[in-house]
């Protein structure tokens, strides 16, 4: 908007997820070409997430004009059901990133989207969702002049930032910009004074390694990684993360403190289950039965009061249930199986995107 310049020069920043939330916005799930069975066991998988959040705050989901009487049906009453196009659920990616300022005003970053280094088409409806939600919400806006997703940064809220390497710097992303130039411009727009930047993501994660499959900031100085055995790939990976993360300040000057999470399985698609996903020439990603799916317990969602973590009917769930539980002594924790939005390529955190309280 012309009225506006950048939001650091006005004093607005990101809040932290475990701030205060105005509610939750999440998209149905649709596409037959992601989803398997034309959808049906993801939009209940969905509609399972959505009460959970809906427990503890106001949730608003856009859906088709297609889609509309399902979603009606299958979610609680109490929600709010938007219609509005997109291309698919990743409300986190697509979504916008809402920054606040010390009076409560409540402000939208749009950022530029193209489908994870274009992995799926179309995506052109996607890349409109952040202004349709803003615009609904009587929001103004902030239009970043670079490709980001919301799942590729965890923030403290206290000035510190999370990335990865293998996630911003990919040449699918935004191939002219350097990490410094990238380091300014985050923090020109979320107001942070300080990047933590991570070498990789998630082993096999399609995004190119957002950063909120693999940590995220329980509280200011507080970061919970996740962690596989030695024997595992992901092993490495999260080794040098916590190498780097326990070795870092945040904006504060406290040094971290990393707690680990051991993640479930592994876990892999079926032939079952990609025989049921209709064929497409619109994804530029292959998936074969025995793949990984690249899932951890990271993903979940912090709301008011609650936290709402996917399970996997896996026998590491009650040990990782138990963790955030510690962790989070003051919310309830909720747990919710999450294969079906796993096998879309993503878990609860990815599809959901917080607004954060203000006055508005």
């Amino acid at each position: 908007m012309s009225s506006l310049t950048l939001p650091r020069a006005d004093g607005f920043r990101m809040p932290a997820e475990f701030e205060p939330h105005a509610g939750c916005w999440l998209l149905f799930p649709f596409r037959p070409d992601v989803w398997r069975q034309n959808a049906y066991p993801a939009q209940h998988a969905f509609a399972e997430i959505v009460r959970a959040i809906a427990r503890f705050e106001p949730v608003t989901v856009g859906v088709t004009r297609e889609q509309y009487l399902t979603a009606a049906k299958l979610l609680p009453p109490d929600v709010r059901l938007v219609e509005i196009s997109y291309d698919d659920i990743w409300a986190r990616d697509c979504g916008p990133t809402f920054v606040v300022n010390d009076h409560g005003q409540i402000r939208g970053i749009n950022w530029q989207f193209n489908a994870w280094g274009e992995l799926y088409a179309p995506y052109d409806l996607d890349d409109l969702v952040a202004r349709k939600v803003l615009a609904i919400e009587r929001t103004p806006r902030y239009d970043a002049p670079f490709i980001m997703e919301g799942g590729a940064i965890h923030v403290d809220g206290e000035g510190t930032l999370i990335t990865t390497k293998e996630c911003l710097l990919n040449p699918n992303r935004n191939p002219h910009l350097s990490q410094a130039q990238i380091d300014a411009l985050l923090k020109d727009y979320l107001n942070v004074q300080k990047v933590i930047w991570l070498e990789d993501g998630v082993y096999r994660d399609e995004t190119s390694g957002h950063v909120d499959n693999l940590c995220c900031f329980v509280r200011p100085g507080l970061v919970l990684l996740t962690w596989a055995d030695e024997d595992d790939p992901q092993h490495a990976i999260s080794q040098r993360a916590y190498d780097l993360l326990s070795s870092s300040t945040d904006a504060r000057g406290r040094t971290l403190e990393v707690h680990k999470i051991h993640q479930p399985g592994p876990l892999y698609f079926t032939a079952e289950e990609l025989d049921e996903t209709a064929e497409s020439d619109q994804l530029n990603i292959d998936f074969s039965a025995g793949d990984r799916l690249p899932v951890s317990y990271v993903n979940f969602y912090i709301a008011n009061g609650g936290v709402i973590v996917p399970t996997y009917n896996d026998p590491r769930d009650a040990q990782a249930l138990a963790t955030v539980s510690a962790l989070f002594p003051t919310r309830k924790v909720v747990s919710v199986y999450a294969r079906e939005i796993a096998l879309g390529g993503g878990s609860i955190h990815c599809i959901t995107q917080q607004q954060p309280k203000g006055s508005y």
